[in-house]
């Protein structure tokens, strides 16, 4: 099975970001640049560059890449970013867990159909190293924290901003339509000059009468964008309008699948965008569960073992007829739902941990599980009721938080990247 048909995002970076062990053992590691107290040495270029052309030539889409001095520049760029990212993650004291790491990995695997042995064994077969896949895909996971803890924090959506969204044409819209989007990025500087942007608009304008003409939008992507996602092509994945900046919103609400915006002006440059798909997106009746049940973790007092053998117990004990509420209130380790006698309310897939949910979508109501595991511990369930709602004004409140969120932190991310590179030293060796 070839790895570049794993479906799990994070399994795709492994293609353009994992070391592979097959490098060139005599490759010397100069320095391509150096990034405040840290450095970008030649051979990880080398390395990111040879993957990043691997990973290309891989989606069989007849993609040419560009030359590969501009290639190189586009990877070093990046090498360089995440650099700062790290270090700013190592300031903050940011790290990823053992835990966190291994559910990542479970998850990908889960994915691709596939048990996390398996999931080895496919990265070997590829030529992977799988110690050096899992710390990158740790680092992936470290570059995604440390932007959502910087960027969050300089957010804020209030309760008037929804209502005014929702009370928007294009609030209405939102839960209608998403985009699968594609985009070119002509960047501009803080205070750009007049000069500056006249140049940045005509090129961008030559960009779109090339594309207009037959050019591989991924292929000019991977050549000239500034955005981050350069290397993917310019992929952007499905967006509503509303997680966009309003004049990208407004240059794309009249596409079809297949065309491209002209240039679109905002603070941060140029966009040129590809609607590769379309899909409506209205509110949906939403299958809920009523459940409550019981957890037990290991502690210092009590080992694992002796947690297995309690949460068994337990388990004889409620089909001798024993209360539930009476026993989650008297042993559960969650002590929120415990108080209340297990309740967890109505939930609904998405809002659990997948062994959660698993149990509970075969439990029949009124019916108590046999005890399970999942990353917090041992847990029994009891399925009390199902029902189908409609969560109207709710669902729609929240699409509309997530949504302006979501535009924002765009904005935000970009703004926060070019920050923190403008103010790192960095210096170019070659």
């Amino acid at each position: 099975m070839a790895l570049s048909k794993l479906r799990h995002p994070l399994a795709a970076l492994l293609l353009f970001a994992l070391p592979l062990t097959s490098v060139n053992a005599e490759l010397l590691d100069r320095v391509a640049a150096i990034v405040n107290e840290d450095v970008v040495l030649e051979s990880e270029l080398e390395q990111r560059l040879e993957l990043v052309t691997e990973q290309i030539n891989a989606r069989g889409e007849d993609t040419r890449l560009p030359p590969e001095n501009i290639l190189k520049q586009q990877v070093l760029d990046r090498l360089i970013l995440e650099s700062i990212q790290t270090q700013t993650a190592q300031q903050q004291g940011i790290r990823v867990s053992d835990r966190q790491l291994n559910d990542a990995l479970e998850r990908i695997a889960q994915q691709n159909n596939m048990t996390l042995g398996q999931f080895r064994e496919a990265l070997i077969a590829e030529g992977q190293d799988y110690n050096a896949a899992r710390e990158q895909i740790r680092r992936e996971i470290l570059l995604s924290q440390v932007q959502q803890s910087n960027v969050n924090r300089r957010i804020s959506v209030s309760d008037q901003e929804v209502q005014n969204f929702l009370d928007s044409e294009l609030g209405q819209q939102e839960i209608q339509a998403e985009f699968q989007l594609r985009n070119i990025l002509i960047a501009l500087p803080d205070g750009a000059s007049p000069q500056m942007i006249q140049q940045a608009e005509e090129k961008s304008r030559d960009l779109y009468q090339q594309l207009q003409e037959g050019a591989d939008f991924a292929e000019l992507a991977l050549a000239v964008s500034n955005a981050p996602n350069a290397l993917q092509g310019g992929e952007l994945g499905w967006r509503r309008e509303s997680e966009l900046p309003e004049p990208l919103a407004a240059a794309i609400g009249k596409l079809s699948p297949g065309q491209i915006s002209q240039p679109v002006r905002t603070p941060g440059g140029f966009h040129i965008l590809k609607v590769e798909d379309k899909r409506g997106g209205k509110v949906q009746l939403v299958s809920q569960v009523k459940v409550r049940h019981i957890l037990l973790t290991p502690n210092e007092i009590r080992s694992p073992e002796q947690t297995r053998r309690l949460i068994d117990e337990l388990y004889r004990r409620l089909q001798d007829g024993e209360p539930f509420d009476e026993l989650a209130r008297r042993y559960s380790d969650d002590a929120a739902s415990g108080s209340q006698g297990g309740d967890l309310g109505w939930t609904q897939n998405g809002q659990m941990v997948p062994e959660f949910e698993q149990v509970m979508n075969s439990t029949d109501k009124g019916e108590i599980s046999e005890p399970f595991q999942s990353r917090f511990g041992w847990h029994i369930l009891q399925v009390q009721d199902y029902r189908t709602q409609d969560m109207g004004e709710e669902m729609l409140e929240s699409q509309a938080r997530n949504s302006i969120r979501q535009r924002k932190f765009s904005e935000e991310l970009n703004n926060w990247l070019r920050e923190i590179r403008s103010q790192a030293y960095i210096e170019r060796k070659i």
